[in-house]
Parts: C-alpha cells; sequence; structure tokens
C-alpha cells in the first residue's frame, strides 16, 4: 500500500520533533509555547476565551452554533510537564464544531514544579467549577490525549470515590496508563515520536516522591467499575499502544462499556495533524461518541 504524501510529510518531521524533546530546555519549550498561544487563529465561527476556574487557567473554545447546555473538558497532553499548546487549540476548535458544544481546556500546572497530584487537583477543581456554573454531570464528557488521558482516567476513578456525579462519557487519546519505567525497554521496537529516555524523565517529574504503582498515577493498577462508557484511540506505531489495550482489558473487566481503536501505522496522538486524513477520522469517531452520549442530534 503507498503511503500518502501529506503522512510521509508529516512522518519525516517526527525524529526532528523526538529529538527537540531531549535538547530543549523545558523552561525554553514552554514560553514558545505560551507565545505561540497568544497568536493561535481560529475560524470565524469559533471564539477562545481565557477563564479563571477557581484559580486553575482554561481556555473555552466557543463555536458559533452550539449547544449551550453541553460541555467536553478537554485535557491536554504533553508528558505532564508541557503546557496547553496551540495544536491542541486547534485540535479543540475543530472537536468543539464537530460536536457542537462549548470546549474548556484546562491548562494544569506542570512537573517537575508540581509533580502528583497538582496536575489531578486541578482538572477535579476544573470539573467541579464546570458543575457550580450549572452544568450537570450528564451534559459534560472528558477527554485527554497523553498525559491528558491518563488524567482522564484518575479524574473519573477519583471522582467516583469521592462520590461525585460522573460525566456521560469519556474519551482517551493515546492514554499513558502507567508510569513504571521498564527497565529493559525494548530494542526491536523504535517509538518514532517519544524516546524511552525522555519518557523517563516525563514520568519520573510527574511521580516526584510517590509510588509509581499507585492507582492515580499508574490507572491501569486501579479499579475501573462503575466508570461510564469510554472510547480509546491509539497508534499501532507507538509503544503507548500496550498501555490503551492494557486499560481497554481492566476496563472491559470491570464491566465498563468500552471500546478501542487501533490506528494502521499511526504514531502517538497523530490527531494533532489535522491536515492528516486519519486524524480527522479520529476526531469524527470521537465527536460522534460524545454526540450519542450527550444525546446531541447526529443529523
Amino acid at each position: 500500500m503507498k503511503i500518502p504524501l501529506i503522512e510521509r510529510r508529516i512522518r519525516a518531521c517526527l525524529p526532528i520533533i523526538r529529538l527537540m524533546q531531549r535538547c530543549i530546555p523545558l523552561s525554553i519549550a514552554n514560553w514558545f509555547i505560551k507565545q505561540g498561544l497568544a497568536h493561535v487563529k481560529l475560524d470565524a465561527e469559533t471564539i477562545c476565551e481565557p477563564v479563571n476556574a477557581d484559580g486553575v487557567p482554561c481556555e473555552w473554545i466557543i463555536p458559533r452554533n452550539n449547544s449551550v447546555n453541553h460541555v467536553l473538558l478537554y485535557l491536554h497532553g504533553g508528558g505532564f510537564v508541557f503546557r496547553l499548546t496551540p495544536l491542541h487549540i486547534k485540535m479543540g476548535e475543530y472537536l468543539a464544531q464537530k460536536i457542537g458544544a462549548r470546549i474548556l481546556m484546562v491548562d494544569y500546572r506542570t512537573s517537575p514544579e508540581y509533580p502528583f497530584p497538582a496536575a489531578l487537583d486541578d482538572c477535579v477543581t476544573t470539573y467541579l467549577w464546570l458543575m457550580k456554573q450549572g452544568t450537570s454531570a450528564q451534559n459534560i464528557v472528558i477527554a485527554g490525549d497523553s498525559a491528558g488521558g491518563n488524567l482522564t482516567i484518575t479524574l473519573l476513578m477519583k471522582l467516583r470515590d469521592k462520590g461525585i456525579a460522573l460525566p456521560a462519557a469519556a474519551a482517551c487519546l493515546s492514554p499513558v496508563t502507567s508510569l513504571v519505567v521498564k527497565d529493559n525497554p525494548s530494542e526491536d521496537f523504535k517509538d518514532p515520536l517519544i524516546s524511552s529516555k525522555s519518557a523517563k524523565f516525563y514520568f519520573q517529574s510527574y511521580v516526584g516522591k510517590n509510588d509509581n504503582h499507585h492507582p492515580l498515577i499508574s490507572p491501569v493498577f486501579g479499579n475501573m467499575h462503575c466508570l461510564p462508557p469510554l472510547l480509546v484511540h491509539a497508534g499501532e506505531n507507538e509503544t503507548l499502544r500496550e498501555d490503551a489495550i492494557n486499560i481497554t482489558e481492566l476496563a472491559k473487566a470491570a464491566g465498563v462499556d468500552v471500546r478501542l481503536e487501533i490506528y494502521p501505522r499511526m504514531w502517538h496522538v497523530w490527531q494533532l495533524y489535522l491536515s492528516l486524513p486519519q486524524a480527522i477520522h479520529s476526531l469524527d469517531d470521537i465527536a460522534n461518541f460524545f454526540k450519542e452520549h450527550l444525546t446531541i442530534d447526529t443529523k
């Protein structure tokens, strides 16, 4: 099968991104991310507004024709060390327009300055803030990619354990579900985007002095009973494919309504590249999944 040109072009850039993750200091990387956020251009049909959710900085992404009663709470990825990026804002814009609902993107605190449980606490605070604004749990859905996929699952687990009403559904894009560093990573597989050295740094930064087997750090060691319907997407060519498979099996064993989709040839969080047909296919599937559970008309 011939690989499309756009996919080949994006794939050719992945080694450069992989190298940059290892070489650029976090402070500089997050400075550039902040500068980029100030210059994100959205369609005329969508607006982006900053909001303070009880102390947690967030961004509202609001399409012109939106269901004011429904909200997607989005938890971005970035290894727990990178802040909300322009690529996430653009992906959020696409989802907001496709779902026809507002999206609240959480710019949670990052490690190593703020290790576990800071990011998770910020996500809980934002969820409770949404409910205080009058949005009921059944009108909220949650999604997250990579580290945000981890936070999506652990947020659900923490809300459940606290007896707080759970959202209608959740979706995870290439979630990291185990922060236990492998002593001998497989040498016959090389993730095209994330090196084992980078992953180790990200994991250790977030875990801090805590036990990396803690279920709210590595949800694969937790219990997923009574969680809402869950959709999981992962790429065939990423190390975290196994994390997605493992958490799906755990969810099924707990009786959760869960569906896993593995995309051939795809890498970690390919959905950020909106020119890629597989990104649009994945995001459309996520949008339709949420519309079903939010009872938004899909016609």
